[in-house]
C-alpha cells in the first residue's frame, strides 16, 4: 500500500537529519547503494540550513513516513526560477533499491511540473558518483557538463576525504 507523501515541519529536523546521515555518511549508510562514506565524513545536512528550507517559500522537503511515523525517505524541491531544484534526497538504508526513491523522485517532479509549472528539474550530484549518475539519468536526467566546486572547509556539508571533489549539475526538461 503507498502511504501519502508529506510536507516536513521544523519539528521534523533532528528525525530528517539523522535519516539523511544514516543513508549517506558513517558505517550505517554502508547498507544501501547510496553511501558516501569513502567520500565524506562528518554532516551531510545541517540542521540549520534543514529549517531554512523548511521555511523558504516555493520550496518542500517531502516526507514519506513508516508506519511507526518515523520518516523512512525525504527529499527538498524548490523553485529555483527557471527550473526545480532537487537535493537533499535519502532513503532509509534498508530499504533503497526498492522503488521508494523512485516514487519520491517522481512526486517532487510533480510538484516542480504541476504546482509550479516549471520547465524542468536540477539538481548537483558529486561527479565522481558513477552509479548515481547513473540512477538519474535512466530517470530522464543528463548530466550538463556545468560543474561547481565543493564547499571544502565548510564543515556544514561534510568533511571531504579526497581533494578532488566537485558537483556537475544534471537536468531532466519535462514534455510540454
Amino acid at each position: 500500500m503507498t502511504r501519502p507523501y508529506r510536507i516536513a515541519t521544523t519539528a521534523d529536523v533532528p528525525a530528517l537529519v539523522t535519516l539523511v546521515t544514516s543513508a549517506y555518511r558513517g558505517e550505517a549508510s554502508r547498507a544501501g547503494w547510496t553511501t558516501e562514506a569513502d567520500l565524506l565524513d562528518g554532516a551531510r545536512i545541517d540542521p540549520d540550513v534543514l529549517t531554512a528550507d523548511i521555511e523558504r517559500s516555493r520550496s518542500r522537503v517531502v516526507v514519506l513516513d513508516g508506519d511507526d511515523g518515523r520518516p523512512l525517505a525525504c527529499a527538498h524541491v524548490a523553485d529555483a526560477g527557471d527550473a526545480g531544484y532537487f537535493g537533499m534526497f535519502a532513503v532509509a538504508p534498508a530499504l533503497q533499491g526498492r522503488g521508494t526513491g523512485d516514487a519520491l523522485l517522481a512526486e517532487c517532479e510533480r510538484i516542480a511540473r504541476e504546482d509550479w509549472r516549471l520547465p524542468a528539474m536540477r539538481m548537483t550530484v558529486i561527479d565522481v558518483r558513477d552509479a548515481l549518475i547513473a540512477f538519474y539519468e535512466r530517470r530522464g536526467y543528463r548530466r550538463t557538463g556545468v560543474h561547481a566546486p565543493f564547499p571544502y572547509g565548510d564543515p556544514r556539508f561534510g568533511i571531504p576525504l579526497r581533494d578532488d571533489l566537485r558537483f556537475e549539475i544534471l537536468e531532466k526538461r519535462f514534455e510540454p
